[in-house]
C-alpha cells in the first residue's frame, strides 16, 4: 500500500494501518499468504516439512543422534533460539559415533531457498545438485521446513493431474 493510502485510512478512522514497502515478492518469501494465478502453483512453501529435527549448537550431539533416529529423519536441522538456520548434521554425522560437538559435527551455511520460489524449479535445483532435500527459510534465515525431493515431485504430480 501507498503512503498516501495509508494516509487516507488513517484519515477516516482506521487506528492500525501498515504499509508493507517491500512488496509483493518479499511478502512471499516469507511464506505468507498468497492470492492470485500464482498462488495456484505450488511452491517451496508448501512441499516444505515443518517437522524437521531440530537441535542448537549447545546440545548434545549423541542425544541429538538419537532423537533424530527416533524420528525415522535422516538429518537435523542446527538453528539459534530464534530459528536462524546455522548449519546442518546430515546422514555421516549423524550415523558417526564419536564424541563431537554438534558445531564441529555440522556443515555449516547450508544452501537455501524461499518458500515463495516455484516448486518446478527447486526440483530442478535439487536434481542439479544430486540431493534429496532442500533447507526452506525465510529472508532473514529463519527455518520454515525441509522440501523433500519426492514430496515435491508428488505435489506437483498432483497439481497437474487436476
Amino acid at each position: 500500500m501507498s503512503p498516501r493510502a495509508a494516509s487516507r485510512l488513517e484519515a477516516i478512522g482506521f487506528m492500525q494501518v501498515y504499509d508493507y514497502e517491500h512488496g509483493k515478492r518479499d511478502w512471499g518469501s516469507f511464506g505468507l499468504p498468497r492470492e492470485g494465478t500464482l498462488a495456484e502453483s505450488p511452491s517451496a512453501g508448501d512441499a516444505a516439512r515443518r517437522g524437521v529435527p531440530t537441535c542448537r549448537l549447545s546440545d548434545d550431539l549423541s542425544a541429538v543422534r538419537e532423537h533424530v533416529r527416533a524420528s525415522g529423519w535422516e538429518t537435523c536441522i542446527v538453528v539459534t533460539d530464534g530459528r536462524v538456520v546455522l548449519g546442518r548434521l546430515g546422514r555421516r554425522a549423524l550415523a558417526a559415533d564419536d564424541s563431537r560437538s554438534v558445531e564441529d559435527a555440522m556443515s555449516e551455511g547450508p544452501s537455501t531457498v524461499r518458500p515463495s520460489l516455484p516448486l518446478d524449479k527447486l526440483i530442478e535445483r535439487i536434481k542439479r545438485r544430486n540431493l534429496s532435500s532442500f533447507v526452506v527459510t525465510t529472508p532473514d534465515g529463519r527455518l520454515v521446513g525441509l522440501a523433500l525431493l519426492t514430496e515435491a515431485e508428488q505435489l506437483v504430480a498432483e497439481q497437474a493431474s487436476t
